[in-house]
């Protein structure tokens, strides 16, 4: 693990179906996710994907990094730039900023974020961890 590392992209296709299926295990029903003739009347003019969704593609990328560290002490620090929309593509993206001693271990963090493939930053932020040493 060092400084610059990058993280293992992900590329993703929003699509209705997922959204339907956030809102029923998450328990967010408001219909800006579920009703097109109700989000037509929105603040984006139609159906958006639940910000935690896009996020959680953030938290699948650090998983597959760090694994059972990440699922363990992970922490993220992050901010919801722009709304993504049934039947696009979103691509994760993230590197190692920093890493340092800490305890019986090492700290991490790392800039992560998710973007449209035309650079639309989506989600944008910082996850920290801890890994032990053995």
């Amino acid at each position: 693990m060092y400084e610059g590392q990058t993280l293992p992209v992900i590329w993703k296709t929003v699509t209705q179906e997922q959204i339907n299926r956030y809102a029923h295990v998450s328990g967010d029903f408001n219909p800006l996710h579920l009703d097109a003739k109700f989000a037509q009347n929105g603040p984006f003019g139609r159906i958006v994907a639940h910000g935690m969704l896009t996020l959680a593609f953030v938290s699948e990328m650090l998983f597959g990094m760090f694994e059972r560290n990440w699922a363990e002490n992970g922490r993220l620090k992050t901010k919801f730039s722009a709304p993504v929309y049934p039947g696009e593509q979103v691509v994760t993206f993230g590197s190692v900023a920093a890493v340092e001693r800490y305890g019986e271990g090492i700290k991490v963090r790392c800039d992560v974020g998710c973007r449209k493939p035309d650079g639309q930053n989506v989600v944008i932020g910082e996850a920290w961890l801890t890994i032990p040493l053995e």
